[in-house]
């Protein structure tokens, strides 16, 4: 299968404009909007790689910077859960008022910090949100509203990062509806090692195709 065609978008915000790649194939099934982590953009090279195994499963896919230049040299933003949780709500509506999206059914992939926005933008949304995965996440930075999220949501850990799985334990018990706990053995934070990002986008890509396509 060949690569969809990427689009270079820019979104306006309330005098702010943040730049995304959009990838939209053919008879799209539903959408998945990326809330990277500390540090990353949207031209992370782990989640660009995941994206393109969910548009294989007939997926639209937005990465797009929660940050301008400006305000990402600023350490503290990153860091800033409100900020990036509000930039991926407004981001989120953008999404679902764009004609060639507005349909879709959305879900969202949280990496590291960016699955904190993510949960708490799912709690936003309640049940406007179909689906969610977090990366080597970060769900305790979201617990207090972690009861408001019905999106099926599925939390990936590798199992050579101990204190994160702890945290995602923690999560995963307050999580009120569908969720699974998904542990890949030998991996460390970033799945660097071989064979295990790819396993990350194979679970990532059948949970959203599981739940955005039905």
């Amino acid at each position: 299968m060949q690569d969809i065609p990427l689009k270079s978008i820019s979104i306006q915000l309330d005098g702010t404009i943040l730049q995304g790649d959009l990838v939209v194939p053919k008879n799209a099934m539903g959408m998945v909007i990326f809330s990277h982590g500390s540090g990353s953009s949207r031209l992370s090279p782990r989640n660009s790689y995941v994206a393109k195994v969910i548009q294989k499963k007939g997926l639209a896919t937005l990465l797009f910077d929660l940050l301008t230049e400006d305000e990402d040299r600023v350490y503290a933003n990153r860091f800033n859960i409100d900020l990036l949780t509000m930039r991926l709500i407004d981001v989120t509506q953008f999404i679902q008022q764009r004609k060639e999206t507005e349909n879709l059914p959305i879900g969202y992939f949280g990496a590291s910090t960016g699955a904190a926005s993510a949960l708490r933008a799912a709690a936003h949304f309640e049940n406007d949100i179909k689906a969610l995965v977090s990366r080597g996440g970060r769900p305790d930075l979201a617990l207090n509203d972690l009861y408001k999220v019905t999106a099926p949501t599925l939390l990936i850990v590798g199992g050579r990062d101990g204190v994160v799985i702890e945290l995602n334990q923690q999560a995963y018990e307050k999580l009120p509806y569908k969720k699974k706990l998904e542990i890949v053995p030998e991996a460390t934070h970033l799945f660097e090692e071989p064979g295990k990002l790819e396993e990350v986008a194979r679970l990532s890509a059948d949970w959203f195709d599981t739940h955005l396509s039905t």
